[in-house]
């Protein structure tokens, strides 16, 4: 497991923080952004930001939800770009993609079906 950031130098104790706190994996800068590319070049306001009332709901269920699980956050940084999550095969070609949406929680049961169909050798779209 690794994770992908797109930038340094703007919060580096930040990113200091997540890896201790939150997530002690490697880290890799997407310097060409090659990954938010495959990952269709999302941004947080795709999904919420044409309805002032939804973006406002929106805010309020993912400031919650960092409440409720400890996580600290701060507004450093670019910010705006989503990313997602990509389940590479032993082969280390990409076999199941998921898309970040704003303050949509991913599906662990589809995540644990493809983690289990390429653990057994599945193919991108035979889960």
């Amino acid at each position: 497991m690794f994770g992908i950031i797109k930038e340094t130098g703007v919060d580096d104790a930040g990113l200091e923080d997540f890896y201790k706190d939150y997530f002690p994996f490697p880290l890799y800068k997407d310097e060409t952004l090659k990954f938010y590319e495959a990952l269709g070049n999302g941004s947080v306001t795709d999904h919420i930001m044409y309805n002032p009332f939804k973006a406002i709901a929106a805010l309020r269920r993912h400031n919650n939800r960092h409440k409720e699980k400890k996580i600290e956050g701060n507004l450093k940084g670019e910010g705006i770009r989503s990313g997602g999550l990509i389940i590479f095969g032993k082969d280390g070609s990409p076999q199941f993609m998921v898309p970040e949406q704003t303050g949509t929680l991913f599906d662990e049961d589809e995540l644990f079906a493809a983690l289990e169909s390429v653990r057994k050798g599945g193919k991108d779209g035979e889960l």
